[in-house]
């Protein structure tokens, strides 16, 4: 039997089709003359981010760890303990949490996702922090991305702590506050500095604006970045979300620098 003419409902169908076919056909073309490399080592890898050698090097931090900071513990002390730095100098936010320590493989990745255009990292790191801060993740109502100035996010393109946060958003369902924050004062980067110099260099240089307090007030947040070093930042961002009456702020980070071997107190 003759088939008549195409109907205005199979047109786009077809069209559909032949465009996916077309990127199929184009991804595989681009796989065969540019495979992924590994992040670390630049080794072809599939689409794990890592060679099996870079992965083994790869320090994921699991309990036993300090309540407070995340910093792993060498032995299990009992649940609840906190370490000898979140005694001395607790932070204003409730909780850190960490998926890696900040080793050399750690730093690569960072820096290629954040430097180097690597944005296929994103969905490795962000499932690797969502596992880590699933403990916060049940608890919170929002998730709120360390923000850049704007003349940063101009130059670099993207905020990596947002696409790292869209991630972690897919997986936990924990939506994203885009209003939550705002980084109203251009400051150096942190990189060198002293942990006394880091917390005055982003002293006021975080504010909640005016039409992101109602996401803010009343709630439970969690802070998302790529690395926490001193903590500086976080604090930074955390007391500012604290004054606009959030009830609770976590931070879930990438890697955390872990700095020599840590008894529990």
């Amino acid at each position: 039997m003759e088939t008549g003419p195409a109907t205005a409902d199979t047109q786009p169908t077809r069209l559909r089709r032949i465009a996916g076919a077309l990127r199929t056909t184009f991804g595989l073309v681009v796989d065969l003359a540019l495979p992924q490399l590994c992040a670390s080592c630049r080794e072809p890898v599939g689409d794990a981010g890592l060679c099996p050698a870079c992965w083994a090097k790869l320090s994921f931090i699991a309990p036993p760890y300090c309540e407070r900071l995340g910093i792993p513990f060498t032995y299990d002390p009992g649940p609840g303990i906190l370490s000898m730095e979140a005694i001395a100098d607790p932070p204003a936010y409730h909780r850190a949490r960490a998926a890696v320590r900040y080793d050399d493989v750690a730093r690569t990745l960072v820096h290629a996702f954040k430097y180097g255009d690597r944005l296929d990292l994103a969905p490795t790191m962000g499932r690797w922090m969502a596992t880590a801060g699933q403990p916060l993740l049940r608890e919170a109502d929002a998730l709120v991305a360390v923000p850049l100035h704007w003349r940063r996010q101009w130059a670099r393109r993207f905020n990596q702590s947002a696409l790292l946060a869209e991630v972690i958003a897919k997986i936990s369902a924990v939506p994203v506050s885009y209003r939550a924050l705002k980084r109203v004062k251009a400051t150096p980067q942190q990189v060198g500095l002293s942990q006394s110099a880091r917390a005055q260099n982003v002293q006021g240089a975080f504010r909640v604006p005016p039409d992101g307090k109602a996401e803010v007030a009343g709630r439970r947040l969690i802070l998302i970045d790529d690395v926490l070093t001193s903590g500086a930042t976080m604090d930074a961002c955390a007391r500012a979300l604290l004054r606009a009456g959030a009830t609770q702020v976590d931070a879930l980070v990438f890697a955390r620098v872990v700095a020599g071997v840590r008894n529990p107190i």
